[in-house]
């Protein structure tokens, strides 16, 4: 392969994380209808943010420029958006996370959950239980998160995903990495 047509790779693969197209289509629209309703914007967009790797740090989340974005309207920045899997009984579910600009969550939401059971995770009214956490806050479904009766495992499963989420990102600022 010569060099510009490598080069030509290399330009549009980064593009396409640079303006959000490294989501699959399906979770990217459904990423773009939640940020356009909860900002209340009809346009806006996503740059993904690359965190320098250090093998020092033990991250409880994998953080990357796959699943960590800057939010912006226009030229101004109005927060960050964090999509990630989690694991149910037999299946992972597709969630995302809005966030602002200290890393205060904002919104939740699950944006694919492929089991028969335990899908009440997804509903607004759970789901508020994040809003307003913020990195170096602790969440356990024993104590200050509710449980939803059929639905354990993917309550457990969100409930550590987004503690992982907010400790991580303790990790990162203390590091000043972000």
């Amino acid at each position: 392969m010569n060099n510009k047509v490598l080069r030509l790779i290399v330009c549009i693969l980064a593009i396409g994380i640079v303006m959000g197209f490294g989501l699959p289509k399906n979770i990217q629209k459904k990423v773009d209808k939640e940020i356009a309703g909860y900002f209340e914007i009809d346009s806006f967009t996503i740059e993904a943010i690359a965190v320098a790797k250090n093998a020092e740090l033990d991250l409880p989340s994998k953080i990357d420029a796959e699943n960590l974005f800057r939010v912006l309207d226009g030229q101004s920045h109005i927060g960050y958006l964090y999509v990630e899997q989690a694991p149910s009984k037999t299946a992972n579910f597709d969630y995302m996370v809005l966030l602002d600009a200290n890393f205060k969550i904002l919104h939740t939401k699950v944006l694919i959950y492929r089991e028969e059971y335990g899908g009440e995770i997804g509903s607004k009214r759970w789901l508020k239980q994040f809003i307003g956490k913020k990195p170096g806050d602790r969440l356990n479904h024993e104590t200050n998160i509710d449980g939803i009766a059929g639905a354990t495992i993917s309550v457990r499963s969100m409930t550590n995903a987004i503690d992982d989420l907010l400790q991580t990102l303790t990790i990162l600022q203390e590091n000043k990495m972000l």
